[in-house]
Order: structure tokens, then sequence, then C-alpha cells
């Protein structure tokens, strides 16, 4: 049974979550404590799977006990669950929350959510990747892009496009913001899938306190990892991001799938950006196995790491409560058929386009991954591919962000 423990200084709500979550009581061990000092004294006696936490709290309030939580228990989900709006509160709160839920919260959101969360730690069997990614605040950015987004915000000119326009080139900055802004913590009411419809709907001032005061975007420093390899694998997710996009438009889809898969796309290799910036050692003997036996990376990778990029891109995705979609084409898209969906998606529309990009490298690492035309097949789109590659190819060379 998962061990779920709920914090809260009200009793009257922690008795209206019993009652809430009575029908969970065979799946869920259950533990409801009214302050931040209980709380921590029960992780003490208890493993706890997931803590779900008040924002507002009397002696230590929610994102000082999740900040506690993260640095002494990296394993627990940590979880918001608050009707406070306090923009001071929900910004020293980002850091540590994997995710935000505003009260009244719906049950069968609530369940959700924690359900996820508990069948996403599957994915990885390797026990230090999970407390790696748990413990994940922020993705690197390139020093460049970093820079150039300090500076903006910075600027008594500032430009929201400008800004968009950076975060939108940049893996790191675009996971995280996306992250933000579909959360409740900012409580907007539709998904957002475009980093400048992001920055547009927060705002310059939250931005800039993101930006500037909480630092939700770090960049790689003093990493061993070579330049050429990071810029690459940049450039590759913003391509494949491009490509998914086309593909897409080619096959009629609808905004959402359109909007889901260039994320996809653009996400799609964030595991490797994890590897990059937290071990680098580990990065670079996968890619060196890769290289020296032409085997595919995601082979290099369950010998020597024991788990694969897209295993801990999909865990950390799902934590941040990134669409199924999204953290679906993520986890798969270098194995499409180990995913149950069986219509045209963005795992598809992200396979191809990472193929032809791959395809199209001059120095791809390892061998270069076929596509799977069984899957293809089974869907009906085997023979789609040379328009897909048709479309793409003139996107080779240039800004593919644009």
């Amino acid at each position: 049974m998962k061990k779920i423990l709920f914090v809260d200084d009200e009793p009257k709500v922690l008795q209206g979550l019993q009652r809430m979550l009575r029908q969970m009581r065979k799946e869920w061990d259950m533990h409801f404590v009214e302050s931040g000092q209980d709380a921590l004294e029960s992780l003490t006696k208890n493993k706890f799977d997931v803590v779900v936490s008040d924002m507002r709290m009397p002696g230590m309030d929610g994102a000082q006990l999740l900040t506690t939580v993260m640095q002494q228990y990296p394993k627990v989900v940590r979880i918001i669950l608050s009707g406070h709006s306090d923009k001071e509160l929900i910004l020293r709160s980002i850091g540590p929350t994997h995710q935000y839920l505003a009260k009244p919260c719906d049950a069968q959101m609530l369940k959700d959510t924690i359900t996820r969360a508990c069948a996403l730690r599957e994915l990885l069997s390797n026990e230090t990747l999970k407390d790696l990614v748990t413990s994940i605040k922020a993705l690197p950015s390139l020093p460049s892009s970093y820079v150039e987004i300090v500076e903006e915000v910075g600027s008594e000119d500032a430009s929201m496009k400008k800004i968009g326009d950076i975060i939108e080139k940049d893996v790191g900055m675009t996971a995280k913001i996306l992250q933000l802004v579909n959360s409740a913590f900012f409580g907007l009411p539709r998904h957002i899938a475009s980093p400048s419809q992001a920055v547009s709907l927060l705002g310059l001032d939250t931005i800039k306190a993101l930006v500037l005061s909480v630092q939700v975007f770090s960049q790689f420093e003093g990493s061993p990892v070579e330049k050429r390899l990071v810029e690459q694998l940049f450039h590759h997710c913003t391509t494949v991001g491009a490509y998914a996009r086309l593909i897409c438009l080619e096959e009629e889809s609808d905004e959402k799938t359109k909007d889901d898969s260039f994320m996809a796309g653009m996400l799609h290799q964030i595991g490797l950006l994890i590897l990059a910036a937290n071990l680098p050692d580990l990065f670079t003997k996968s890619i060196a196995k890769a290289d020296a036996d032409n085997s595919s990376l995601f082979d290099a990778e369950r010998e020597i790491i024991g788990s694969t990029h897209g295993e801990l891109g999909a865990y950390l995705l799902g934590l941040w409560g990134f669409p199924d979609p999204i953290v679906e084409a993520v986890a798969f898209y270098n194995f499409p058929r180990r995913c149950l969906s069986q219509i045209f998606c963005p795992l598809t529309a992200v396979h191809a386009a990472n193929v032809i990009d791959l395809e199209q490298q001059e120095t791809p690492i390892g061998k270069t991954p076929e596509l799977d035309m069984v899957y293809l097949e089974d869907l009906g789109l085997a023979g789609r591919l040379p328009v897909w590659r048709k479309i793409c190819q003139p996107l080779k060379g240039e800004d593919t962000h644009e």
C-alpha cells in the first residue's frame, strides 16, 4: 500500500479529506496531522510516498515543510493543496513543490494526481535516480539563454515577446514555465502549451519575480560535459518539436494535439539534460559506449545507468503534472509500441520527427534509431513517411523554433 501523509492545521479540513478519500483505504495507508512539526515527526517513523500539505499554517508553513521534506526525504512526492493565493507564499513554495492543487479540490482530481504520481515511480528501478529526479527544482539552460533572460527581464523596457522567444528556444526554461503556468499556482483556466502564451498570461511582474527572486531558471555551470554535446542536445530538441508540429499540421490534427506534439518534441530528451547536469560522468560514459559500439543510446544507458533518459524525463514531467500525451511521448518515443495508444497522437509525431532529424545529422550519437514500421503500419500511416520527410526537409539549417 502507498503511504500518504496529509497536513492541515484545520481539523475540519482533515476530516473532510478522510471522508472524501474513504474509498481509497484499501489502496492507501493515509495519515492525517495538524502541523508541519507533526508531519516531520511522522516522517521519522514511517516511509511515506506522498506528502499533501496546506500552504498557510502557524509555526511552519507548507513551503517550509516541503523544503525540509525535499532535503531530508528526497524520494517523497510533494503536493500543496491550498485555498490561499498569497503571492509571496506561492513563490516560496514553487521550488520544493511538485504540484499545486487549489481548494476546494475535486475528489477525483486529488485521487488521480496522487495515483499518477505513485504509478510514475515504477518507471525507474534505480533508487538513486528516483532521489535525483524528485529533488530537482529547475533544469539548467544554456549559459547564453540564461544571460539573455536575466538581462531582458531586468531591463527597463523588457519585451514580453522577446522573453517568450528566449524561453521557447530553451528546453529547461520551457519545461519549468509550462509546469508552473498549468498548475493551480496561478489559477489560469485552461491548458497552456506555448511558452510565449504562458509569459503573456503570467505578466511581466510575475515573470520578473520568477526569474530574479525565485530563480526558477538555472544555467550549466562547471559541468565537465562537452559544450558541443549540450548545444547539440538543445538544437535537436528544438528541431524535433518543430518537425512534430509540422507532421501534425500535415495530418490535420486538432490544436491540442499540435501543441502537445510540439511540447513533447521539445522535451523528449529532457532526461539527457537531467543526466548532463547532475550525473555528467554517467552521461559521458553512456554516449561514449553508444559511439564505440555503434549501439542505441538507450541500450548503453540501460547497461551503465540501469534506466533510460526517456524514463527519467517522463518521471520528472509526470511529477510536474504534464499531460499524459506528453509524458507518454517522452517515455516511449523510441519504442512506440510499448504505449497502449492506437491512434495518431503526440507519440507518433515525436517518434517520426526524432528519427527524421537524426537521419539528417552528420554526427549522431551512437546508432541512428529506425522508424517502427510495424507501429506505423498498424496506424495506417506508413505510406505518409515520404510526405513527412519532405515537409521537414526545408527546416534543416534554419532556426526551427520560429
